[in-house]
């Protein structure tokens, strides 16, 4: 049926026209997510005559047929003039049950066709629109959702209502500074949040901050992982700046209570081995954000039968972490969003707890025994690491680097060792480093253990490529004094036309603070710095 004879028969007005008209409107364009440019004009008609029927008083059937009209209607992100008036969002807000008003203590629960319809067609509008997330802060649907978060646990709604209401809230504060904040500080969204993923994951605590975890348990059902990723995303929407305030101690125990939870998440599983991975993924950019001191907890449960222990400490989740950080490795896919979290919280976590740093580094560095192949060849956790210490991506880099660097306890001979010179001069020369030293991380002094192999290989490594070289022949071997003068004198040349005339290459020099600078200004520093030296020698 074309647009104009459906225009035609929806002003007739009957309500089972309308009803039998839209229903074969949105059978036919179910699956329709391109929209044809040439009759934008016509579904704009559409949209505005559908919210006007809206408003009428309509048998529920006819309301849900409107309402899924307009979500598919919605999906054309250039033709939305007909949803985001205030009137339009209005209506679309009170068939949600979000329509808030301080007067109404109950809000409408959302068991109905219409509500699930009606969250779905706002969050398509409020994704695609500008002015409708303007709207939507006007009508202030965050405090309604808000409202409705609070009976998570008392109402029985179906798993769409409760889903789309968390999809609309991880929209408006994904996409809302202002909102996020409004729902993190003013309606306490970390607390509203954590309990929804108490509730969702219907969680049993052994100690304050232990849930009961039981690694056999059936995995976690599609459903409630779709809310539990929902509600995890929101969460890390309203905590990203957490780190960057003080906590004080109220904030910490729900960060903790929150943190213990977050374990019990990358213990469990999903259906399938994409939506664990997905589900863990959400996991770890939420812990990313908590404060360093309230992830103590992670460390702390009882170690049980089937446990990973080191030097006392249960690290189940360290070696999920591990292993999460291996798969990523291997997928190298988006290596920027997949990979740098798993790898700050690595990172962070080994600064702080020693034995979270010395379990890694067991894993991840082990005492060295294959001298002949270089740092980044092979297909250890080392190995792979090492490869992304040259990755194209900055971030990426610097996050594997300094990942092993404090697994080195920030020592540079060490961190050269494992790395090889030329992998690990990018992050000396970030930090100064250049002319080797430590780094400002505080760590323990115990020595590293060096396996027989390294020992006996050790005078024979080539420290820029980390392994054992093949003794090449002498290029110079046989050839006259004046041969040697002659090709030594044209690589001056060559690289005299590559610096200074052409400016190709700037020879560099190491200054005495280990940072790289210009040959000729870094000759200057030294010079300065030893007449200083000797003048001060002198009056002594």
């Amino acid at each position: 049926m074309d647009l104009d004879g459906i225009l035609e028969k929806l002003e007739a007005g009957e309500q089972e026209l309308v009803q039998k008209t839209l229903m074969e409107y949105n059978k036919e364009n179910s699956q329709c997510f391109f929209f044809n440019a040439e009759q934008r004009e016509q579904r704009k008609k559409l949209g505005e005559m559908v919210i006007k029927i809206l408003e009428r008083d309509l048998q529920p059937s006819c309301q849900v047929v409107c309402l899924e009209t307009i979500r598919i209607l919605s999906r054309d992100k250039h033709g939305l003039s007909s949803f985001t008036t205030p009137s339009a969002m209005h209506i679309l807000a009170q068939y949600a049950g979000l329509d808030y008003s301080e007067e109404v203590e109950v809000p409408r629960i959302p068991d109905s066709e219409s509500v699930v319809e009606a969250l779905k067609g706002l969050c398509n509008i409020i994704y695609n629109s500008v002015e409708a997330q303007e709207m939507a802060k006007e009508l202030r649907l965050v405090r309604g959702l808000a409202r409705r978060l609070k009976l998570y646990n008392e109402t029985r709604s179906s798993h769409e209502s409760k889903f789309f209401d968390l999809r609309l809230l991880f929209l408006l504060t994904a996409l809302r500074v202002d909102v996020r904040r409004q729902l993190a500080q003013e309606l306490r969204g970390v607390s509203l949040l954590t309990d929804a993923l108490e509730s969702t994951l219907a969680l049993k605590w052994s100690d304050i901050y232990e849930v009961v975890t039981d690694r056999l348990a059936p995995p976690l059902g599609k459903e409630e992982t779709e809310r539990v990723m929902e509600i995890l995303k929101t969460l890390f929407n309203i905590t990203f700046d957490i780190s960057r305030r003080e906590v004080d101690e109220e904030d910490a125990a729900l960060y903790r209570h929150l943190a213990a939870i977050l374990r019990h998440c990358l213990l469990r599983q999903s259906d399938g081995e994409d939506r664990t991975e997905e589900f863990h993924g959400h996991t770890v950019n939420l812990l990313v954000n908590l404060p360093l001191m309230c992830l103590d907890v992670l460390l702390t449960p009882k170690v049980e039968h089937g446990s990973v222990e080191y030097m006392g400490m249960n690290m189940d989740t360290v070696e999920v972490l591990l292993q999460f950080l291996d798969r990523r490795l291997d997928r190298g896919h988006k290596l920027r969003e997949t990979l740098t979290p798993v790898l700050n919280l690595l990172t962070e976590s080994s600064r702080v707890h020693r034995e979270t740093r010395k379990f890694l580094r067991a894993k991840v560095l082990p005492p060295l025994r294959d001298v002949k192949n270089r740092p980044e060849v092979g297909n250890t956790l080392r190995n792979k690491l090492v490869r992304l210490m040259t990755h194209v991506d900055t971030d990426v880099k610097h996050c594997a680097a300094e990942f092993l660097f404090v697994l080195c306890k920030e020592n540079v001979s060490r961190f050269v060792k494992y790395t090889g010179y030329g992998n690990a001069a990018g992050l000396l020369a970030a930090r100064g480093l250049l002319a080797g030293g430590r780094g400002e991380g505080h760590y323990s002094e115990d020595e590293d253990t060096d396996t027989e192999e390294y020992r006996e290989a050790k005078p024979n490594i080539n420290p820029v490529t980390g392994r054992v070289e093949e003794k090449q022949p002498n290029p110079m071997d046989g050839m006259t004094e004046e041969q040697k003068e002659y090709e030594a004198m044209k690589l001056v040349s060559m690289f005299d036309k590559l610096s200074s005339r052409e400016q190709i290459i700037q020879p560099m020099g190491v200054t005495s603070d280990g940072r790289l600078e210009a040959l000729d200004e870094a000759a200057q520093k030294m010079l300065q710095q030893q007449e200083s030296s000797d003048l001060e020698s002198d009056s002594d």
